[in-house]
């Protein structure tokens, strides 16, 4: 059951990450270059429109920190034991599906390429480590709760 459970939260928080990726690429109008909700049926063309844009790629980056760390909690909220992992597990696997991407389209600047090493690991263990200082403050207050006070 545990693991469905985490399989299921994984997913989750990979869909919330390219939700929040998604989202975050429409607060500029100029950058819709797409019919689509998301970018991501044609990613090649929409990144072929938007090379030589660096502020762009910045704003990608900043996107995708923010991404794996609403994606380590929603993930850390839905597993049960080692939050911090999993959290972590989500950074890894947008760190490969970034890593496919620059290989595969050659449109990302090199200080993207060299940054996007730096941004997910970092970002999806704060997602974790949030929900896990959440969960044990959480649990102490719980504990103190039915403690009687001593005199």
């Amino acid at each position: 059951m545990n693991f469905i459970r985490n399989t299921i939260a994984v997913m989750v928080g990979l869909g919330v990450a390219a939700l929040v990726i998604s989202l975050g690429i429409r607060i500029n109008p100029d950058w819709v270059t797409y019919d689509r909700f998301s970018p991501f049926q044609n990613w090649e063309k929409f990144l072929f429109s938007m090379r030589g844009r660096d502020e762009f790629f910045v704003f990608l980056l900043f996107l995708s920190g923010a991404a794996a760390t609403v994606g380590g909690v929603i993930t850390a909220i839905v597993v049960k034991y080692a939050k911090v992992a999993y959290a972590i597990l989500i950074g890894f696997i947008l760190l490969f599906i970034a890593m496919l991407d620059i290989i595969i389209f050659p449109y990302h600047p090199t200080f993207y390429k060299i940054l996007i090493f730096l941004t997910f690991f970092p970002f999806a263990w704060l997602g974790g480590k949030i929900t896990e200082v959440l969960y044990e403050r959480k649990k102490s207050r719980e504990r103190n709760k039915f403690r009687k006070p001593q005199p």
